[in-house]
């Protein structure tokens, strides 16, 4: 079997995957719906229950669809922090941009006293979250950008963001101090995470804002693959590395931010599926890492989300946790099975 065969056979199963976990997620819950049903629905039907119909269009079906937009989207983030530092330690978050996205919920939850945040709350309702942490995301996102185009080293850049990051972490931690305890509980929810608190809405300007910074990414195969080798080789191709760095930052900060914004911060997913996709098509070529860390974040997501769901529940367990409880380890294995570390 060639080698284009293997990859078609492996984004074709992936795909298959994709969907089977797609249905399997729907039919998840504290209420129990029948699979039958959810196709006929899908396929344009009416449900034998009203009440199952409305379960699935208005909560379980938008979560699904947020599973596979946030999974795909961390992954692609976390493949090109990884290319553009040649670290495979580096993450969607490196940046700091979730971290400046946590200021700006932080600010609007604990800072209630001083900032107004009930104020906001309740004029924002449930948008308030999404525009207070796109806000943070944005503010950090510009002292990157701008960071970047005063120093020519790569790895500057890395820790200015790893810095960001400390400096939002302090002072959220003064925030926290000075608030009530339920101040800080609600900060803590969000901090876990969630993929199902998203209307058809929310939704739709998550997924054009998700569009945007995808389509992004077909304009960086060729200097993302340039940079596996140095950006001196990349250079010597021609490639314009201040360009080229400038559109990577932004299209990871795009969608590391809105990823942020409607699903708070979800770890681990960014950092280790990059590797998984790395070591299932044994490739650097980025025009099949990049739509393969997008299936397998999809379907990692949805897994560690059908996990989440604890049968016979009206509850369901953090999405933080879970992806990190079921994740981590598979990374272990794999990466001492391969006894290889992959950039």
């Amino acid at each position: 079997m060639n080698v284009s065969k293997t990859y078609t056979t492996h984004f074709a199963l992936l795909f298959v995957l994709l969907v089977i976990l797609f249905i399997t997620n729907i039919s998840l819950g504290s209420v129990s719906i029948p699979i039958k049903e959810i196709f006929n629905l899908l396929s344009g039907g009416v449900a034998s229950k009203s009440s199952w119909e409305t379960i699935i269009v208005s909560y379980r079906l938008p979560k699904a669809i947020t599973a596979i937009l946030v999974g795909s989207g961390l992954s692609i983030s976390g493949l090109l922090m990884q290319t553009l530092f040649r670290n495979p330690l580096a993450g969607p978050f490196v940046l700091g941009i979730s971290s400046g996205a946590s200021l700006g919920v932080a600010l609007l939850i604990l800072g209630t006293s001083v900032f107004g945040g009930f104020f906001l709350t309740s004029m924002f309702s449930n948008w308030a979250l999404a525009i207070a942490a796109s806000i943070g995301s944005f503010f950090v996102l510009s002292a990157v950008i701008i960071a970047a185009n005063r120093v020519r080293n790569t790895m500057s850049i890395l820790i200015i963001g790893l810095m960001f990051g400390s400096l939002t972490s302090a002072v959220i931690s003064v925030l926290a101090f000075f608030s009530q305890a339920e101040q800080i509980q609600q900060y803590l929810f969000w901090s876990f995470g969630s993929l199902g608190n998203l209307t058809w809405e929310e939704l739709s300007i998550f997924g054009l804002i998700y569009l945007v910074g995808i389509l992004g990414t077909f304009s960086v195969i060729k200097p993302l693959n340039s940079f596996l080798l140095g950006e001196n080789y990349a250079q010597s191709l021609g490639i314009n590395i201040k360009r080229s760095r400038n559109i990577i930052l932004l299209i990871t900060s795009i969608l590391t931010g809105v990823i942020t914004a409607f699903s708070g911060p979800i770890a681990f997913v960014g950092l280790a599926v990059p590797h998984i996709a790395k070591m299932l098509f044994s490739t650097s070529n980025h025009k099949i890492l990049l739509p393969s860390a997008a299936l397998i974040g999809a379907i990692v997501l949805l897994i560690c989300d059908c996990i989440a769901q604890l049968p016979t529940s009206e509850y369901t367990l953090p999405i933080n946790a879970i992806t990190s409880l079921f994740g981590a380890p598979i990374v272990i294995w794999l990466l001492v099975r391969k006894k290889k570390i992959y950039i």
